[in-house]
């Protein structure tokens, strides 16, 4: 049976979806791959420069394209049919694997600490995390900062339940930052990049010694075992992507500008702070998602434990 928890989460997830992925009908059987993306990174040069078109056309795929405003909602479209492989951060899969979602890890790019944070008005008082104690905090409930923030406060010897969580997607977020109806705001890039530039936020601070921040690569389960040549030409695309933009980011920062709406100079920043080339899923990777999965569910964030092993790919080699 469906528990209350899993139907708010999806619920929740799903009021943030797209229209057209809301209402579409699940996947016909034609040879299209439907990739998730959100407003940044990787896979919008991806998107732009046709390259995974170009990968998979010899296998008799075509490509349709979503945008997702975040993770959590992302895999509520893999979770109802709509969508068959995307990118998130940490939280995102833990949360929804909870929730039933089949999904299936695939590969991840390396620790990026630097691309989140917790950040406060430049005027704030606030000098540490440690004096969040009672504080509103913004974050979008269940994304990567998530983590960031229960961490952050456990090296500052706060609990979770020390600060007053505001759930706001980013835009929400930024507005309610600026207005000061939070206190601080977790967040990462380049929204975290934008902020620190544009209204001179200041970061409590990063995920540096805290937290990895890994993003992750994502297939629904179904087709990800139907497809292991598909997928494989999807991470080969990615990964060209990936190892061009390490070497060329202010190119990559001005390609970029036009779709995201966020000046190339604050990309650039942002850029500088990401990790390059995809990599496989291996055990100490699984190990930690685990950690995370198992904090979430001791918290009560999730509603029963989980093991990340069971959303592995089919023969991953750990």
């Amino acid at each position: 049976m469906t528990s209350l928890w899993t139907r708010r989460f999806f619920l929740a997830a799903a009021s943030a979806l797209p229209m057209a992925v809301t209402l579409g009908p699940a996947r016909a059987d034609t040879k299209v791959v439907r990739v998730g993306y959100q407003k940044y990174g990787t896979f919008l040069l991806l998107k732009a420069r046709g390259n995974l078109e170009k990968k998979l056309e010899p296998l008799g795929f075509s490509v349709t394209w979503t945008e997702f405003p975040g993770g959590p909602q992302l895999l509520e479209a893999l979770n109802v049919g709509a969508l068959d492989f995307g990118i998130t951060g940490e939280a995102p899969p833990i949360f929804a694997q909870a929730a039933g979602a089949p999904l299936v890890y695939v590969g991840n790019e390396p620790a990026a600490p630097l691309s989140e944070a917790i950040l406060v008005p430049k005027d704030s008082p606030l000098k540490s995390v440690g004096e969040l104690k009672g504080k509103k905090v913004g974050l979008n409930k269940g994304s990567n900062v998530h983590y960031l923030l229960v961490k952050a406060l456990e090296k500052a010897g706060l609990a979770y339940a020390d600060v007053e969580p505001v759930f706001l997607p980013p835009s929400d977020a930024r507005a309610a930052f600026e207005h000061g109806d939070i206190d601080a705001w977790a967040i990462w890039d380049p929204f975290q990049a934008a902020a620190e530039v544009a209204i001179e936020a200041r970061q409590l601070t990063n995920g540096e010694g805290i937290v990895s921040n890994r993003q992750f690569y994502l297939g629904e389960k179904g087709f990800t075992e139907a497809n292991p040549a598909a997928v494989d030409a999807i991470l080969a695309a990615i990964n060209e992507i990936d190892v061009w933009a390490k070497d060329n980011v202010e190119q990559a920062a001005n390609e970029l500008a036009p779709a995201v709406g966020i000046p190339a100079p604050v990309l650039k920043l942002a850029l500088g702070r990401q990790a390059w080339n995809v990599q496989p899923i291996t055990a100490e990777t699984v190990a930690a998602q685990q950690q995370i999965a198992d904090t979430f569910h001791k918290l009560g964030l999730i509603p029963k434990p989980i093991k990340i092993a069971d959303a592995l790919r089919p023969g991953a080699a750990l």
